[in-house]
Parts: structure tokens; sequence; C-alpha cells
């Protein structure tokens, strides 16, 4: 009898099996858990960005004098793949864009190198800004902003969110959070020239003082007893005060206080950034996630924080709102998928049901829930994130990964032939026979998918998870079928007459052990938080209660009559085909040149991705370089204003 040994093994040591299997779906549950979740793949783009700031310039000086010196230096790094410049008025963008394959901390660092070497050939020039190299960075995105206002003023406002900001920065989710809105403190020193010149004083000699003065310095060790204790000494500024208190000597050895010859003011750095929320002047924190991290996880933790922090330590007529949070499209497209993969389960096993009956339907069914299983416990060490490109793969692979089960069950269902050999050399003898066919099915299935994991280019990473994730769950459906699968059959395959015999009792004692079991696990699931488990055991049991009371007999009339009207209708067009070759040859050709040609004459729009309304609109105002803040602010509210009135006009 042709066997094959790992599938006979696992038929020998069923127990073992079980308990793989157990371990499998546990652990496979529990990283399903733990994984990442985001609604799209981080995606490095390998683009570093040169901004030069040059006050004055026209668009040929800045090509001539600034542009040119730029890329004749960063042309010559290795792994360049293409650099684009633009030249405006007063300012310069180069833009170097790297292979793939080039770490962009790697890339960053030898533009960086590139541009100080070009700084010799740059115009020294007051008006001209050292150039900046920037990154291109996704993950710096903020994913949420949380907005903060009330009756207070500005600095109070601005303890309340810098406490926030500090609690949110301290989870392991977050990278940084970004203040805007607020005020700086700033001491303003407005000398009185005339003052300073009857005294003999130098701007020199305030600058040297104040910088002298407000410093914090070691004063080295004392020993006291046994004890050897650090001295430190204090001269930060603690208020406007000090400042104004201190002592300003002059190279010709004058000496005046600071306040008799300057005025000393303890006020706020101009505003660099404005906030805004529903006409209200608000402070707004930019929370930055690290990258690799849980979004769902981070916006739940920083949503708790915040509530917490409002019913303990923030008063309560502050209010806190979150806007932008980015974890609402993502829980929502990520359910939808979940929710779409176990709609596709569902129907996949009843589909089988009609076809294999329902107790080998069920065990076939299993090799979904169980590849995704083993496919998961893979996706941390290949650094993968739950996402939509790997849901999308689950879908994709719903309907692939039972192919194999279905081959090797329906096989032992053949040879077990109704009971007249024994099971077990039925399993062993259905593994055997099929294992070829079985493999070399799967990997000509998976071979399409092979090219796409070496896409180059940005889209070539975005969905390289698409092929992995299939690979490895195609990969991983063998495995089911030849060393799990094989186990079901052997315990649960019965004949037909167990299953589709004479009308029994529907109501039994063992229905209302599985109906409590079902509840309870239920109620367990629901008591947890986890409702999505819930509903999905209640959905088991209501499919349990129909196939128990609806479609056993729908099945069986399916399999006894409509079946096999088909199968006989099947039959006849076959044998047509078969005495008439030629007619089939040709019209399959014709319609195979047909569909190229009408291809062709219709000519397809070709997009990347398909367009779709968003629910969301950015309003971006981009002024000349240079352009006053409080004037840019001027404008924004105008702008605003008008967005306001359109939004509120096309909702009434």
């Amino acid at each position: 009898m042709k066997e094959f040994k790992a599938s006979s093994w696992s038929i020998d040591n069923k127990t073992t099996i079980y308990i793989l299997t157990a371990i499998i779906a546990f652990t496979g549950y529990m990283t399903y858990q733990s994984l990442p979740k985001e609604q799209f793949p981080e995606v490095v783009f390998p683009q570093i960005y040169v901004n030069t700031v040059y006050g004055g310039a026209s668009p040929t000086d800045i090509e001539n004098t600034v542009t040119k010196h730029i890329e004749k230096q960063v042309k010559s790094i290795a792994g360049v793949k293409k650099i684009t410049s633009k030249s405006e008025q007063n300012v310069s963008v180069v833009i170097v864009e790297f292979n793939t394959d080039v770490e962009i901390s790697e890339a960053k660092i030898k533009v960086k190198d590139a541009v100080d070497k070009a700084e010799n050939d740059l115009p020294k020039n007051i008006n001209r800004k050292e150039p900046q190299v920037i990154e291109v960075d996704v993950s710096q995105v903020p994913i949420m902003n949380v907005n903060i206002s009330g009756d207070y003023d500005l600095d109070k406002l601005k303890e309340y969110a810098d406490d926030i900001k500090d609690r949110i920065e301290s989870m392991k989710e977050i990278t940084r959070v970004d203040l805007i809105g607020a005020l700086d403190r700033e001491f303003q020193i407005n000398i009185n020239k005339y003052k300073m010149e009857n005294t003999q004083v130098t701007f020199y000699d305030i600058q040297n003082a104040v910088g002298s003065e407000n410093i914090s310095a070691s004063g080295g060790e004392i020993i006291l007893g046994n004890v050897r204790r650090s001295l430190q000494i204090k001269g930060e500024f603690k208020n406007v005060e000090d400042i104004k208190n201190l002592v300003i000597r002059s190279g010709s050895g004058a000496s005046v206080y600071l306040k008799d010859i300057a005025e000393v003011l303890d006020t706020h750095k101009e505003k660099e950034t404005f906030a805004r929320l529903d006409h209200k002047n608000v402070i707004t924190l930019n929370v930055v996630k690290r990258s690799g991290e849980n979004l769902i996880s981070a916006s739940d933790k920083i949503q708790d924080l915040l509530k917490e922090m409002q019913n303990t330590k923030l008063p309560k007529d502050l209010k806190i709102v979150v806007t932008g949070d980015q974890s609402k499209g993502t829980r929502v497209t990520l359910h939808d998928l979940i929710n779409t993969i176990i709609i596709g389960f569902i129907l996949v096993t009843i589909i089988l049901m009609f076809f294999m009956g329902t107790t080998n339907a069920i065990f076939v069914a299993l090799s979904v829930p169980l590849s995704m299983a083993i496919a998961f416990l893979f996706m941390p060490s290949l650094d993968f994130t739950l996402n939509m490109i790997v849901l999308f793969s689950f879908l994709l692979a719903l309907g692939i990964v039972v192919d194999d089960a279905i081959v090797v069950v329906e096989n032992t269902h053949r040879i077990y032939d109704n009971g007249k050999v024994p099971i077990i050399q039925a399993a062993k003898q259905a593994c055997g026979e099929v294992f070829v066919p079985v493999l070399s099915g799967t990997l000509t299935t998976l071979a399409p998918f092979i090219p796409l994991a070496f896409w180059k280019g940005v889209i070539g990473e975005f969905m390289f998870f698409l092929p992995i994730t299939l690979i490895v769950t195609l990969l991983a459906s063998l495995f089911v079928a030849y060393i799990i699968s094989p186990v079901f059959a052997v315990d649960f395959m019965q004949p037909h007459e167990d299953e589709h015999g004479k009308k029994k009792k529907m109501i039994t004692k063992g229905f209302w052990v599985t109906l409590v079991l079902f509840l309870l696990a239920a109620l367990i699931a629901y008591a947890s938080g986890s409702f999505g488990m819930g509903n999905f055991i209640i959905t088991l049991f209501a499919l349990y209660c129909l196939n128990k009371f609806v479609m056993q007999s729908v099945i069986k009339d399916f399999q006894e009559n409509k079946w096999p009207r088909f199968q006989n209708f099947y039959t006849g067009i076959l044998t047509w085909s078969l005495k008439r070759p030629y007619i089939i040859f040709g019209s399959t050709l014709f319609l195979l040149v047909f569909s190229l040609f009408f291809f062709q004459a219709r000519a397809p729009k070709v997009v990347f991705f398909p367009s779709s309304d968003p629910n969301f609109v950015f309003t971006y105002l981009v002024l000349p370089v240079g352009t006053d803040r409080k004037y840019t602010d001027s404008l924004t509210t105008i702008i605003e204003n008008r967005v306001y009135e359109t939004v509120h006009k096309g909702f009434k």
C-alpha cells in the first residue's frame, strides 16, 4: 500500500496531533491579538529633500548659485536613482530619490555630507540660510490631535497641556507629542542705548554677564564624616528680578545693575504656530506613533488616559476634544475585512456541506482557521503588522486553502467506501496516493505570487505583504492537509447511513448539552469584553441549529436528486463535445481572439488605484517665503470662515 510517512505517523499518534492542533489554535489566536494593527503597511519612501532658502534671489540666481552646486555633489552618492530639482523665487528644492534597497538613515547621512561639501560653493550671503536635509517619513504623521481649551489663560492651558504631553509620551507606543498653538515663556532685555553708552557698557558685556550667570555647575566633592557628598552650584534665573539685579561690568571697570540700563520683561515669544477648533483658540497636541507599534492600542490607551485625567486631575470645565483619530478608519476597515473573512469561511463551509456532508465539510473547513493560525505565528518574525493588505491576502486565500484538505478527505472517503475498508488504512492510502498531485497543485498556485515578492520600488514594498502572506498560508494548508486533516477523518468519518439514516428525534439530550455549552462560552466572551468572539459563538450555534433542523434534509435532497441530475446533464454536454472536437476547438480559439480584440477596442482606462470619495478634506494655503505668521493666520481665518459657511450650507 502506498503511504506518505508523515501522514501515517500523524494517524498513529493522534493524541499528539490533537495537542499540537490545540497549541497552534491558541498561540495563533494570541499572536493575532498581539500583532500591531494599522490600516496600511508602513512603507519607507526613499526620498531626501534638500531645501535651501536664499532671500531676495531670483529663480535664475537660485538655479546657478545654489541648485547646481548641490546637484553636483549629491549625484555622486552611491544608490541614487533619480535627482529632481525646483528653483523658485527665494528657495531651492533638490529631491534625491534612492533605490529601495538603500537604508534611508544612511542615505540621509550621505546627503548631509554632500551638502556640507557644496557649502563651499554656495553664496556667502546673510540672506542665505543653511540648507535643510529632510527625509520623507510617513510614520511621523500624527495619529490624532488632542485639542485643549477652556476659560483659562494660555499659560495655564499650556501647564495642563504639558502634563498631558508628558503622560502620553511615557507610553511605549508613542514617539513624541508636538505642541501647537502654545505660548513659550521668554525674558526680553530691551536695552536703552544712551544709558548703556553713558555707563561704558557694551552689548558683549551684557551678553557675557547673562550667559555666565544663568548656569548650574558642579562644585566638586566634600567629605562629611564618612560620606563623600557632591556640591552643585545652581545659578539659573528663577524670575525676572534675578535678571534685573544682575551686575554688569564693562572692560573699563564700570559696574551697573542691568535694570538701570535696560527694561527686563517676563513675557512670551512671538507665536510661531496657531491652532483653532470651532473658531476658538486651542492648544493642540499632535501625537506621533512609534513605527511598528499598534495604532488601535495606542489610541485606546490615550483615550483612557484622557478620561482618567479629566476625572481625577484636570478641572471639570477644561474641554478636551480629540480630532483626526486615525484609529477610527483603521478599526472600521479591519473589522469589515475580518467580518468578511468570517462570512466567507461560513459560506465555504456551507458549500462544502452540500458536496461532502456535514461532518466531512466541518473538518475540511477547519483547515482555514488552522492555516491562518500558523500564518499568524510567522508574522512577528517577518516583522508584519495586521493591515488591510494582509487581511485582503487572507480573504484571497480563503477558498484556496481548503483545496488540499478537500482532495485528501475526499480521497479518504472514496477508499473508505462507506465502511468497507478500515478507516485508518483508507486514510493512510489516500494521503499516499494524492501526495504528489496535492503538492504540485499547491506549488503551481504559489508560483504566480513568487515574482510579486521581488517587485521593486515603493509599490513593491507596499504589495510585498500580499504574496508573502499567501505563500505562508498556502504552505500552512499543506501541513494541515497532510498532518491534521487525516486525523480528523480517522476519528469522525462515518458511513452514510449514520449521517443520512432514518428520521430521528430532533430535540435530544445532546442538543440541550450543546446549547448550554455554547451559551456558557458566549457569556464568558461577553463578560471578558470580547463582543466579537461572543457574536461569533452565537453565530456558530445558529448555524448548528440551521444544520440540525433545516440543512440536513436540504443536503440530502441535493445529494440524492439535484446533484445526480446535474451530473447527467453535464455528462450529456461532455459527450456531445467529445464527438465534435473541431467545433469546440474553433469556438475556443475564436473566443480567445475576440476577447483580445474586444479589450483593445474598448481601451479601458488604466489607473493605479481606483478613485473614491474621501471622508475628509485638507485645505492648504501656500504663500510666498517670508510671509509674516500673523498675516498667514489672518488669511487662514478667512478661509476657515468660508469653509464653515460652505459646510453648514451643505448640511441644511
